[in-house]
Parts: C-alpha cells; structure tokens; sequence
C-alpha cells in the first residue's frame, strides 16, 4: 500500500482502531473494509485517480456524494446499502479529526452529509400455522431432510439472525434441562435464550446422529454443515429455506408471505410471542435488542393485535342521539347559542 495519508488513516482505521478501540466484529470490519475496496474502484474508473496517489484531501464532500450516486445508478445498490456505506466513511472522518485535527472543516463536512430516506419495507412473517406447515416440509427421512429440520426449528424457537446460527458450534448448545442456546450477537454481544423441549429433543437427536455429543474434541464444530463438512453460509440457509417455502407454497400457497427469508422467522417468532401476551421488555432480552423501542416495531405490524384492541374498545351505540341544532332550521343561531 502507498505511503500517502489516506493510505495511513485507512490502514490505522481498519487494523487498529475498530477492532481494538471499537471492539467490532470481524463482519463489521469487512463491510468498512467492501465500502473502501468500492470507493477506490470508482475513483479510479470514474474519477482518474490513481489509487497509489489518494491523498486524505482527495475525498471531498462532493467525490463521496458523487460515489454514492454511483452506487445506486450503476452498481444497482438500494437505499440501504447506500446508507450503510456513508456510515462507514463517516465512522472513518469521525477517526481522522481524532488523528489529526487540521482536517476538522474537511470531517465535519463530511459528518454533515445526511442520510438518503428510504421507505420500510413491509415486515415478512408467518402464521403459527404457516410455521407448522414449513417444519413440515423438510424430509426427516433422509440425512440432509433431518439436518434442515433441526435448522428450520432452531431458526425460529430461538428467534436467531442468520449469523447467530452459522457461527454456533456444538458446547454453545445444552440439552439438560432447562435447555439453552447461547447465540453470539451483534457487537460480539452474547445471550442465553431458551429452547423448548421438543427443539431440545430435535438438536439431541441431530447432534447424536453427526457424532458430536461423544467426544470432547467435537465441541467447536459448527452446528450446521454442508456436504463438504464447513459450516453453512447465509446464502446456504437462504437456499434451504426458499427450498422448503416452494414445497410449501405448491399446497398452502395462502399462508406464505410475498417474500420469505430466514429473517422472517425471527419476526415470525417475535410477533407469536407478542400476541401471546409476552412482554416487551422479555421480547427485547430473547432477541438482543439494545433498546425496547426497536422491539416496538412488531406492534405496529401485528394487525391481529391492532384488530382485537379495536373491537374490544369499540361500542356500537344503541341509538344515536341527533344533535339539537336539526330541529332548528338555522344552524348559524344555534352555534351562536351554543357558549353563551
């Protein structure tokens, strides 16, 4: 890498200061790291700049809204990712006055650019009867049928983000009773959530069949494995999933979402619990949200909640009661009456 000084901050950011200040995860870092890889790809391709020659003074307000506009229009990224891209440079500004403080007017510059407004995309989640029908779909007479089961079922009675799973191993999981899970969250934040006794019969029969409850040494395996004996990637699970949901659409098409990801079984799982009286501040605890006012969003999507609230609260009244100004032919003297 060239010895500029963007070369130095970018190098200083990523190696030093948000693993070791930041204490972030090794997916965090890499998506700063994707955001640099792409921004030196445009300067390069549509700028004329020569990677070895950025400096930190290179980097204005207007290249980087100019990168961003790229990103949607050519690179054909959404609004999200868009936004999550400004993030990360705008954590890496955040570094650079810290560094070096005669590049304030350039960092607040920066820092001041705001973030595009997107729409929210509808929340995708399943029936507790779609639930039952998806556990259905995988083949449990077959190795692979057995091993999407467990992973279907785990996926959604721990309400689980897709990389909670793919980086639980086998000492993660105890079957005694009560049985738990421990998930390795966001923020290398961890938590022990519950898991039912049929899910815990479920993962001990899975565990048995893949040898992994006989040996100590099998402890730090990943739970789930692909063909090739590695652990499964996102886009693994995601193929799985849509496997079983196009199975299921065939016969219940009416109980599957216009979309459905493996994140949906997180919602799915949120909103069952929501509407069977759970507290939210519990709901927050089992999924790891920091605050509770992120756990509030499934309130607003549970339009079953909202639908019996307003049929509790809504009374048809017996007669309706005609106001008096209907048997006046003047309405302007009754409501000049009306205070008086």
């Amino acid at each position: 890498m060239s010895e500029t000084d963007f070369a130095q901050y970018v190098t200083g950011f990523l190696s030093r200061y948000l693993p070791g200040q930041r204490n972030l995860s090794k997916h965090t870092i890499s998506s700063y790291r994707d955001a640099f890889k792409l921004l030196l790809v445009y300067c390069e391709s549509e700028e004329n700049l020569k990677i070895k020659k950025i400096c930190i003074a290179d980097i204005t307000p207007e290249l980087l809204a100019r990168y961003l506009e790229w990103l949607e229009h050519v690179r054909g990224c959404g609004i999200a990712t868009r936004n999550q891209r400004l993030a990360a440079f705008k954590s890496f500004f955040h570094y650079v006055v810290g560094v070096n403080p005669e590049h304030l007017l350039l960092c607040q510059q920066i820092l001041g650019l705001p973030m595009k407004k997107s729409p929210r995309p509808t929340m995708s989640f399943l029936s507790p009867d779609g639930i039952h029908r998806l556990l259905k779909q995988p083949n449990t007479a077959t190795k692979n049928g057995r091993r999407d089961h467990a992973l279907l079922v785990l996926l959604y009675d721990t309400a689980a983000r897709v990389q909670e799973i793919i980086d639980l191993t086998v000492r993660d999981i105890r079957l005694e009773q009560p049985a738990t899970v421990i998930l390795h969250g966001k923020g290398r934040k961890t938590r022990i959530v519950p898991i039912g006794v049929k899910t815990a019969t479920i993962m001990g029969e899975y565990l048995t069949e893949k040898g992994y409850l006989t040996g100590t040494g099998s402890l730090d395996y990943p739970v789930f494995t692909n063909s090739r004996n590695c652990k499964l990637t996102r886009a693994g699970i995601a193929y799985i999933l849509a496997k079983h949901v196009k199975s299921m659409s065939t016969q219940n098409g009416n109980l599957v979402p216009k979309s459905v990801s493996p994140h949906s079984l997180r919602h799915s799982k949120s909103v069952h619990l929501l509407r069977s009286g759970v507290p939210l501040i519990y709901i927050r605890d089992f999924l790891g949200h920091v605050s509770v006012k992120t756990t509030e969003i499934y309130t607003k999507v549970d339009t079953e909640q909202t639908r019996k609230a307003l049929e509790t609260a809504y009374e048809v009244p017996l007669q309706e009661k005609r106001p008096a100004w209907e048997k006046n032919k003047s309405l302007m003297s009754w409501l000049s009456e009306l205070c008086e």
